[in-house]
């Protein structure tokens, strides 16, 4: 590991990215001004409501709650927390009344229940309902918690630390660990402030970070008794039996510390910068093809219309699906990765499950061992099952009988265009679209996916940490 930098150089870094993730005093001003009209609009709402809602509040949750957003954000989250009398069939219908009262444009969403989402001079507004409940761990709803994070949040961060987190969010951005999507699957913003308020700022969370064996855990109310499979384990401190790091991959992690170390070496600001790659052309992907002498194939098709938090799982599981049969079937797969085009309105997204091969074709045989001679009735059985077969064999390798078989399929292109996928453990919404229409390209016509997947394709090419 390269040795760090002086202190100095970094708490210099540090200041001048500080400054940049501060927003303006007119920033705030205006998001302050907005938000109040927002919650005077959704208290009126509520205030409509009839008996049963009685007692319902309205309050302002996540990173704009708690000073953490960096310039730019226009996100708003206000929650509407109603009685735990209510069911939740009556739940979900005052919220909505309340959500489309303040924002007639909006459309409604749905995580564990329907929400509202919508625009409201210029800032994304979510307004979701919860229950009010005593504790974090009686929530009924997923999202009963989050009043509580907010509290919490707001006695631990001060000034000084809130400044910290958006340096902290900034950099897990530019190196893209950024964001609990199931697509990035990265810390999120509540992680970000646990682990700067557990540490005590930002450039003590850098140097442990670095140094990080995993699994490591913090629990910073020291109250959690669960036990979690993940590298990184932060107990949610209104929650021990839940982690809030669960949905952080190891290779997020991992990402994090590499940064880190690299950071406390060379503390310039310029590692705080985001750089989205250019796309790469047809042309490009042809030469990259040509250099690596390998044989992708593609898998095409369009993609079922879910969230991306439904979508990418799938993607994920079908790739390995996939991958696992090829390997199995004697298709070396060099490396895979999965692609989704963007949203764009009402048109069907494409998905693209990409499988880079040391060769599409292999040898018209295969050699398949069987038991070692002495192993009784097993051997027996794996000769008399191929003595009369079209095999090769059975013929002896050292001690165990072996046979020459021929392959079912020997070019992956026509493995995939005519199996189906139906022996395949894949994604259940994935599996559906595949069974209603897909191509396999390979050859020339890998290159022409760079049109609209030319971003992926030079991150798959030219990979990073």
């Amino acid at each position: 590991m390269p040795s760090d930098a002086p202190a100095d150089d970094l708490a210099a870094t540090l200041a001048t990215v500080r400054e940049r993730t501060t927003p303006s005093v007119a920033e705030r001003d205006r998001l302050a001004a907005v938000t109040a009209d927002l919650r005077d609009r959704a208290a009126t709402a509520v205030a409509d409501l009839p008996a049963p809602a009685d007692g319902a509040d309205v309050l302002q949750v996540g990173s704009t709650a708690r000073g953490t957003w960096l310039p730019g954000d226009r996100d708003v989250d206000l929650f509407v927390r109603f009685p735990t009398a209510l069911d939740r069939e009556e739940l979900e219908r005052f919220g909505l009344q309340v959500g489309h009262a303040v924002l007639p444009e909006g459309v409604e969403e749905y995580a564990e229940h329907p929400y509202v989402r919508g625009t409201h001079e210029g800032f994304d507004v979510d307004l979701v309902p919860c229950f009010d409940v005593e504790t974090a761990t009686d929530g009924r709803t997923a999202v009963d918690r989050t009043p509580f994070h907010t509290a919490y949040l707001e006695r631990v961060l001060d000034d000084e630390l809130a400044a910290d987190v958006r340096v902290f969010k900034q950099f897990l951005t530019a190196v893209g660990a950024y964001g609990s999507d199931l697509r990035t699957r990265g810390f999120s913003g509540y992680l970000t402030e646990l682990l700067v308020a557990a540490h005590d700022g930002l450039e003590p969370l850098l140097r442990a970070a670095a140094d990080w064996q995993p699994p490591v855990r913090f629990d910073p109310e020291a109250h959690g008794t669960a036990t979690f499979d993940d590298p990184l384990v932060v107990v949610d401190p209104t929650d021990p039996e839940r982690n809030v790091a669960a949905v952080c991959a190891a290779e997020n992690v991992a990402r994090l510390q590499h940064h880190a170390r690299r950071l406390l070496a060379d503390p310039v600001p310029d590692r705080f910068r985001l750089r989205e790659p250019a796309p790469l052309d047809p042309a490009d992907v042809r030469e990259y093809v040509d250099r690596r002498g390998t044989d992708p194939v593609a898998v095409d098709f369009r993609a079922p219309a879910v969230v991306d938090d439904q979508l990418y799982p799938q993607l994920r599981r079908s790739l390995a699906g996939i991958e696992r049969e090829l390997d199995d079937r004697g298709f070396d797969v060099f490396r895979s990765a999965t692609f989704a085009a963007p949203h764009d309105g009402d048109e069907p997204r494409r998905a693209v499950l990409l499988f880079e091969l040391a060769s599409r074709t292999i040898p018209a045989v295969e050699r398949h061992k069987g038991p070692p001679v002495h192993v009784g009735d097993h051997a027996a059985g794996f000769y008399d099952a191929y003595t009369d077969s079209e095999s090769c064999g059975p013929f002896l390798d050292d001690d165990r009988y072996v046979v020459e078989r021929d392959r079912a399929y020997r070019d992956a292109v026509t493995f995939l265009r005519e199996t189906g996928f139906s022996e395949i453990a894949l994604g259940a919404q994935i599996e559906a679209a595949l069974a209603d229409s897909y191509t396999v390209h390979a050859d020339a016509a890998v290159p022409d996916l760079a049109v609209p997947f030319g971003a992926e394709l030079r991150r798959y090419f030219e990979p990073r940490v």
